[in-house]
């Protein structure tokens, strides 16, 4: 694929970067490129769409070895083994074949103590589970969205309908077995005779034989088959949660019912809000005569802007916070968290002369020289909550 740049560029990364390194590239990248910051610049569009898949390899350490052995061609889904997620996370519950412990035990121990049988092949089987993920965006993360997913998981044969028998033909009676799904055997011993039995190996314990069987499913009944699941994501899932999407699995054997798809989800980093719990932190930069003056600013939020008003004689790292204005709370019944704004005070590095000139001016006014002492504790945010203030930063 020579048209795609390479991924550890992409971020500005070094080749093999670590987790903490990738997700600071992505942030970087974010703030130069993200649509909000860049708005009506279709090429700034465009590199954030490529950051955002270059972040979507590289975070994802099964993806990332696959990308780092064989580039493009190993997390392209159109390449053999490309989709990254046969049966899920390193195939956990994507297997197509079933062991039958019953079996297992029978090779050592000849079919159990005393004849003990296995379980009932015939019985009802819960299909297994199958496990996914996804990649969404910090605000989708915060207001819920869709996804859908491409799942290899195991369905009924539709040429058969699950019989594992060509249409118009059946079953008959195990030869081996007599219908029965077991054979007895006699052992005779120093203690005596020692009857046993095991399942039959022709049938597998059915007790029948297909007489026809279906060549798409080779008398299974059953076949892997990539679906898609449209995957229903909560407002407030954080990064590493895991969802159920019940009967999503694969599907389950006469009549038991499927199982079900988990689903990890992963939340890429906002270039501007760094997310604590339910709480979003944001760094707003005023100028120094901002913060003696005061001013009404307009600061970002998830769901646009928002007025603040900057008290005059604002100190560097003082936190003023916005209730309600921070993510949901998960099936929280429309609670939501706070907003917490952390003031930074920019000192201008070059003056004009006029500017010099009145700051002379106000020279005298201010003490000459500078005080010191222990450090002041952080302040706490202000705000409708008062004293409220959880996962203080430093």
């Amino acid at each position: 694929m020579p048209d795609k740049r390479d991924f550890y560029d992409v971020l500005g990364v070094p080749k093999g970067a670590g987790e903490d390194e990738i997700k600071k590239g992505y942030r970087n990248m974010a703030r130069k490129y993200h649509p909000d910051l860049n708005p009506g610049d279709k090429a700034a569009e465009e590199r954030m769409k490529e950051v955002n898949e270059a972040y979507e390899v590289l975070s994802d350490a099964q993806k990332k070895a696959r990308y780092d052995q064989f580039g493009h061609a190993g997390v392209d889904p159109n390449m053999a083994g490309g989709s990254g997620f046969p049966g899920g996370f390193g195939g956990f519950g994507g297997g197509a074949v079933d062991i039958d412990l019953g079996d297992l035990f029978g090779s050592f121990f000849g079919g159990g103590f005393g004849g003990g049988r296995a379980s009932n092949p015939n019985a009802p089987r819960q299909g297994g589970d199958l496990e996914e993920r996804v990649v969404v965006s910090f605000e989708e993360a915060a207001k819920g969205c869709t996804r859908r997913a491409d799942v290899n998981r195991v369905e009924p044969c539709d040429d058969c309908g699950g019989s594992g028998a060509v249409k118009g033909s059946g079953t008959k009676p195990c030869p081996d077995c007599g219908g029965t799904g077991q054979k007895s055997t006699q052992q005779r011993t120093p203690f005596g005779v020692i009857s046993s039995s095991k399942t039959c190996a022709k049938c597998g314990g059915r007790g029948k034989v297909i007489e026809n069987p279906c060549q798409k499913c080779r008398g299974g009944g059953r076949v892997r088959r990539r679906s898609t699941v449209e995957i229903t994501i909560p407002a407030g899932i954080d990064n590493g949660q895991a969802l159920r999407v019940a009967g999503e699995g694969d599907k389950g054997q006469n009549g038991g019912p499927a199982g079900d798809l988990l689903v990890g989800v992963s939340v890429r980093p906002h270039a501007v809000f760094e997310r604590d719990g339910y709480d979003l932190w944001c760094d707003v930069t005023v100028q120094f005569w901002q913060a003696a003056l005061g001013d009404l600013l307009r600061v970002p939020t998830l769901e646009g802007s928002a007025e603040l008003r900057l008290p005059a004689g604002i100190q560097a790292g003082a936190v003023h916070s916005l209730r309600g204005r921070g993510i949901p709370v998960l099936h929280g019944g429309g609670r939501k968290g706070d907003l917490h704004l952390r003031i930074q005070v920019e000192t201008p590095a070059a003056l004009s002369a006029g500017q010099r000139a009145l700051l002379e001016q106000m020279r005298g006014s201010f003490p000459a020289t500078a005080t010191a002492g222990p450090p002041k504790a952080p302040p706490e945010p202000s705000g409708e909550r008062g004293g409220f203030f959880r996962g203080r930063r430093k």
